[in-house]
């Protein structure tokens, strides 16, 4: 769509900080005021408004594409975020080890398990790790305690955590991302160690590549809010 505005500027909101274009408060799909309690993130979301060109692209947008799911989508349906979250770790990528060969089972064990050790110390989670595909049954007292992590997570959080989630495609490396024990780099090399395996044996297509570089820029985008949120 067109530019339809000149300046775009933080504003203090009700004890938050929202972003005005011309004075008028910029607002969420669905309507609702969009405010931060950080104004650091409030800043940099109006630095993505000031950045636009005579267009807006709303691919150009997501710091504010992210805040707006937070506001509209997951702090409306929170238990429901939570569960989606939470599941993952009945499941975790981490926790299946491959048999053969060789070479992937030890790259496996040295990038998964000590995420897994700091994951049990952390939220007191022990996981069980099988080789092969075949399902392990996790402890339920496990899988209660990374419930009631996720539960601490207001919904900005929230929805960041969502987001290196799906990417990631693994609770426990989402976790290690989002509290600052692995960078972005490091998470996308672990939760892609399979793939990136295969691909040093048999090559990489273009649509490959193209997902892989969205999967990474989602972990990006995750990463870069919290740090902005938490400064």
């Amino acid at each position: 769509m067109k530019r339809f505005y000149k300046e775009a500027r933080v504003e203090p909101a009700g004890g938050a900080f929202g972003v005005s274009l011309d004075g008028k408060q910029l607002r969420t799909p669905a309507k609702a005021p969009l405010s931060v309690p950080s104004a650091t993130l409030a800043e940099a979301i109006a630095q993505e408004w000031r950045a636009q060109g005579a267009e807006v692209k709303l691919d150009e947008l997501p710091l504010t594409r992210l805040t707006s799911t937070a506001i509209d989508l997951v702090a409306m349906r929170r238990a429901e975020v939570v569960a989606e979250i939470a599941r993952y770790a009945s499941t975790d990528l981490v926790c299946y080890r491959a048999g053969h060969p060789p070479e992937l089972a030890r790259r496996q064990h040295e990038a998964w398990q000590p995420l897994i050790d700091w994951a049990t110390l952390r939220y007191d989670a022990p996981l069980e790790v099988t080789a092969g595909v075949l399902p392990v049954t996790q402890s339920p007292a496990s899988l209660r305690a990374f419930t009631a992590a996720i539960e601490g997570y207001g919904a900005l959080e929230l929805a960041a955590l969502h987001l290196a989630t799906q990417a990631c495609g693994s609770l426990v490396v989402a976790l290690a991302l989002v509290e600052g024990r692995l960078d972005v780099e490091d998470a996308f090399a672990a939760s892609q160690l399979d793939e990136s395996f295969e691909i040093e044996q048999w090559g990489e297509d273009a649509e490959q590549t193209r997902r892989r570089a969205a999967l990474k820029d989602d972990m990006a985008l995750a990463h870069r809010f919290l740090a902005l949120l938490r400064a």
